[in-house]
């Protein structure tokens, strides 16, 4: 089979970031900095750099950023870049955030990645899964001692996938009291242009969720997989504690 693609990517960054506050009060999350070496010497670069750095190296060119309505920082950041800007006004959740991309993603295969998850490694592999199994989602997991913290996969089926343990997903729970695996969803996809029609009917009491569209695709039987990421480095901004890992593991290894 031939290997189709993903050109298309859709980073949200539209949250209000209240684990991080008072920071984020003046500075969007995604802008926060991380340490990174340029021309041998070590520099400091906006957590979101390494996001684009990461969809770019998988032929992922074109991005869409959705912004919240204070992110004019952020804005500004990407003003003479080439990225499309599209707003969520209000904050209705990480689904109705995706939703707002659907113009920019027309048919095509997409990834998204939430302003605060870097993943280092495995974005390659991911887009090679989700073409050679002719996938509706690809998840990002990772194993998790906390999985009440996070959005946990079952599964019914595992195999081995350029070195990686593949699973096929028969659910998703968020943040779950009785969590059936501690496979954590990280906040990075590949999502078929499907995940719109099954967001758009879901009648959400409060913010819509991106995991119920993923729940939509497993019921109606789309093919949803996960790719487990055991050697990739998962850093995260979004909080005050991993923020702090994030920046000793990029002082030592980026």
């Amino acid at each position: 089979m031939i290997t189709m693609e993903i050109r298309k990517a859709v980073i949200t960054s539209a949250g209000k970031a209240t684990r991080m506050r008072h920071i984020t009060n003046s500075i969007p999350k995604a802008l926060l900095p991380l340490f990174g070496r340029e021309e041998g010497e070590r520099r400091m670069r906006p957590a979101i750099d390494f996001i684009v750095d990461n969809l770019n190296g998988a032929g992922a060119s074109n991005i869409c950023l959705i912004l919240g309505p204070k992110a004019k920082p952020l804005a500004e950041y990407f003003f003479e870049k080439n990225v499309t800007i599209v707003f969520q006004n209000e904050p209705k959740g990480f689904g109705d955030a995706v939703l707002r991309a659907e113009n920019f993603v027309g048919k095509d295969p997409f990834f998204v990645n939430a302003d605060d998850d870097i993943v280092i490694g495995g974005y390659k592999e991911a887009a090679a899964l989700f073409s050679q199994k002719d996938a509706d989602c690809v998840l990002f997991l990772q194993e998790t001692e906390t999985p009440s913290k996070y959005g946990i996969v079952s599964i019914d089926k595992e195999e081995s996938f350029m070195d990686h343990k593949v699973f096929r997903i028969n659910g998703v729970e968020e943040k779950p009291q009785h969590p059936k695996s501690n496979l954590a969803i990280s906040a990075v996809y590949i999502f078929s242009s499907k995940i719109f029609q099954k967001l758009k009917e879901i009648k959400a009491d409060g913010e819509l969720q991106l995991t119920y569209g993923i729940e939509k695709m497993i019921k109606d039987q789309d093919k949803v997989y996960g790719i487990l990421m055991e050697e990739e480095k998962w850093l995260s901004v979004g909080d005050p504690d991993n923020y702090y890992k994030a920046l000793k593991y990029s002082y030592e290894n980026l």
